[in-house]
C-alpha cells in the first residue's frame, strides 16, 4: 500500500462509496431503486434496476443443513416399528406355544405307550422327535417285528396299535398332519412293475385310512407321500429293516390360528 499514490487510493475509495445517478434520492435514480418509503404506488423509472426481497427460511438443524433422519423420524416409520414389534413378539409367542404342545404330545406318547400290553416289544418301534418340520413320529420295523407283511400293504395288528395311540394325542393337538411311507432298499423281483415306490404309498395311504377309521378327521391331513428308499433311518445300511417305517408329522406353524391349507384326500 505504500506504493499506491493519493490518487490512487481516492479511486479505490471511490469505487466502494455508494454513488448516486441522479442528483436527488427520490423519484426513480436513488438508491430505493425508484420507490419512495412515504407512499404506495410511487413510480419505477424505467432506468433503476428493480430491488427483489427474498425472505429465507431459518437454518435447520442436521448434517448439510437439512432434518437429520437419525435425530426425527417421520410418524409413519414409527408407527411401523411399533407396529413391527407387536407382529414379532405375536410370532414369537406362537412358536413358544407350540413348542410347549410338541413336548406335552412326545411326552404323552411316551406314558401311553408304557401302559398298552407287550410295551417292552414296541417301544422301539415308536421314535418320536422334534425336527425343523415339526413333531415327527415314525413308526418303524425290527427285526423280526414288522409293521407290515413282507412286501405288502396293509397294517398289522400290532401297528394298527399303534396308530391308535397316535392318534389319540394328535387328534389333541391344532396342527396339520403329513404322512410319508419309507422302506428298504431291497428291490421286487426283475419284471415286477410294482416297486417300492408304489409300496410306500401303499402303505402310507393304509396308515390314513386306518387315522380316518379311528375318527381323526380327514380336514387335518396335508399331504400323503411315499419316499420308497429315497430317506434311509439308517444310510450306512440301507437294507435294514429299520428303514421300513411311516412317518406322521405334526407340521410347525400350521394350526388353525395360521390360516392352513384345506386338505384334499388321496385317491
Amino acid at each position: 500500500m505504500n506504493s499506491v499514490t493519493q490518487e490512487q487510493l481516492e479511486g479505490i475509495s471511490n469505487y466502494f462509496a455508494p454513488a448516486s445517478i441522479a442528483p436527488t434520492t427520490s423519484g426513480a435514480g436513488g438508491v430505493m431503486g425508484g420507490q419512495t418509503i412515504s407512499a404506495e404506488g410511487s413510480e419505477v423509472s424505467a432506468r433503476a434496476k428493480p430491488t427483489v426481497s427474498l425472505e429465507l427460511p431459518p437454518p435447520k438443524t442436521g448434517l448439510g443443513g437439512e432434518e437429520s433422519t437419525e435425530t426425527q423420524k417421520p410418524e409413519e416409520e414409527s408407527e411401523k416399528e411399533t407396529k413391527s414389534e407387536a407382529e414379532t413378539a405375536s410370532e414369537e409367542a406362537v412358536k413358544k406355544a407350540e413348542q410347549e404342545q410338541f413336548e406335552k404330545a412326545e411326552s404323552e406318547l411316551k406314558q401311553a405307550l408304557q401302559e398298552i400290553p407287550n410295551a417292552a416289544e414296541l417301544q422301539k418301534s415308536l421314535m418320536v422327535d422334534d425336527t425343523p418340520e415339526g413333531l415327527r413320529i415314525q413308526i418303524v420295523d425290527q427285526e423280526g417285528l414288522a409293521m407290515f407283511p413282507c412286501g405288502g400293504s396293509e397294517p398289522l395288528t400290532r401297528a394298527r396299535k399303534l396308530l391308535e395311540l397316535v392318534k389319540h394325542v394328535v387328534e389333541k393337538m391344532p396342527q396339520k398332519i403329513a404322512i410319508s411311507g419309507h422302506t428298504d432298499a431291497v428291490k421286487f423281483g426283475s419284471g415286477s412293475a410294482y416297486t417300492n415306490w408304489e409300496l410306500s404309498v401303499d402303505r402310507a395311504n393304509s396308515a390314513r385310512r386306518v387315522l380316518r377309521d379311528l375318527g381323526l378327521p380327514i380336514e387335518r391331513l396335508s399331504r400323503i407321500v411315499g419316499k420308497a428308499d429315497t430317506e434311509p433311518l439308517l444310510k450306512d445300511d440301507p437294507n435294514n429293516a429299520r428303514n421300513r417305517r411311516l412317518s406322521i408329522v405334526l407340521l410347525r406353524g400350521t394350526s388353525s390360528k395360521s390360516a392352513p391349507a384345506p386338505a384334499t384326500e388321496n385317491k
